[in-house]
């Protein structure tokens, strides 16, 4: 029996899912997509935990930290919302609620997260709720807040934007949809008067936050293959804009740098798929591929400088840099930590044993890491 569209539109496919079988998804085990086993080496970088806390339950790509300043905001999917110090971990406040599906996005004055009802929930500079607002279907990414307004990203391919001060809604944007959709490390990102999103079918859209209107729209990756499966090209990670580039990078696609000041004229592309997202220094553009090989390209031509394929399959989170290595997490706990220059193996930590799936994130003390069990830990990196 043929199951209709209409209910492959309800589906979410698991990043890990499809990462495991190498995208035959049904087919028997394959070696060559085990992953590597940890190389030894002679660490040549002092790496340690600053600090560590729980600040609920569970993980999931939907829940990634935020900075703002000197704090730290973090969601788990228990229903745990938390405002900590950056420096010490100490709590500013926390709020324990109904069960989330995604979170947390702030602006230091204004903190949402999404109920697995798909209830936007906003939260004042002091930890006490605002207002709730419900959004058109589940949301699977952490909510973009600034600007004025709170954006969710729902699973029915809509964009919507609550006003920050009252919860009501300002705009509402839809795009068609494929069969199938990734649930994997997605993020918006807000710039000036402006609300960057990837979406499925490889698709990248640069909104008017105040209006809703589509400043531009450009294609990083075109859906191909035979199955819906093999189309799925959802833009991954979060966009990044430098300058007049914007660049984006989609799973079973490849990445590709936009220049907005000419009309969106596409720079470069190269064929690199990723399954999380990238990470830029202002010079070049750091990758993990749907393998797990790390890339060093230039921001400017796309040019590689650098592949380092000892983490092959190892399930590797979205990347961070910071002072001179770039940081990826790991399916077991470990962060990895690869020289900017060569991309050469420096260190590495186990931050636990669960599975680092929420984006890493560069601050000014330490990376941010958010584990599958509810820990969130600052990570400092010294010569």
């Amino acid at each position: 029996m043929r199951i209709p569209v209409r209910l492959f539109r309800a589906a979410v496919i698991s990043i890990a899912a499809v990462g495991l079988s190498g995208c035959g998804l049904f087919s028997s085990h394959d070696a060559r997509f085990d992953p590597a086993e940890l190389t030894e080496y002679t660490p040549s970088l002092s790496v340690s935990t600053l600090w560590s806390t729980s600040i609920g339950s569970g993980g999931d790509y939907g829940f990634a930290p935020q900075v703002v300043g000197d704090t730290a905001y973090a969601a788990t999917p228990s229903g745990s919302v938390v405002a900590l110090d950056l420096a010490s971990g100490a709590v500013r406040w926390r709020v324990d609620d109904k069960p989330l599906q995604a979170g947390v996005g702030s602006d230091g004055n204004t903190t949402a997260v999404v109920t697995r009802e798909g209830v936007v929930v906003a939260y004042d500079a002091t930890g006490h709720e605002r207002w709730r607002s419900q959004a058109a279907s589940a949301v699977n990414v952490p909510p973009a807040v600034g600007n004025g307004i709170v954006a969710v990203r729902t699973t029915d391919y809509r964009i919507q934007a609550f006003d920050a001060a009252s919860g009501k809604l300002r705009w509402n944007i839809q795009r068609p949809g494929p069969a199938l959709a990734l649930r994997t490390s997605i993020r918006m990102a807000v710039a000036p008067n402006l609300l960057i999103a990837g979406m499925p079918n490889g698709r990248l859209l640069v909104i008017d936050t105040a209006s809703g209107a589509v400043r531009w729209e450009g294609t990083v990756a075109a859906s191909r293959g035979a199955s819906d499966l093999e189309r799925i090209s959802d833009v991954v990670g979060q966009p990044i804009t430098i300058g007049p580039l914007l660049c984006g990078v989609s799973y079973q696609g490849r990445i590709t740098c936009f220049d907005v000041s000419q009309g969106g004229r596409a720079v470069w592309s190269q064929d690199i798929s990723s399954a999380t997202g990238m990470v830029t220094d202002g010079q070049r553009i750091y990758l993990p591929d749907l393998r797990d090989r790390v890339h060093a390209l230039d921001l400017k031509d796309g040019h590689q400088y650098w592949k380092q394929a000892a983490l092959l399959n190892r399930r590797l989170s979205a990347p961070a840099v910071i002072k001179n290595v770039v940081v990826v997490g790991d399916y077991q706990g470990y962060l990895h930590f690869l020289s900017r220059t060569d991309g050469a193996l420096l260190a590495r930590t186990q931050i636990g044993s669960d599975p680092i799936q929420s984006a890493l994130l560069a601050t000014p003390r330490g990376v941010l890491v958010q584990t599958n069990n509810g820990n969130l830990s600052l990570v400092g990196v010294s010569d």
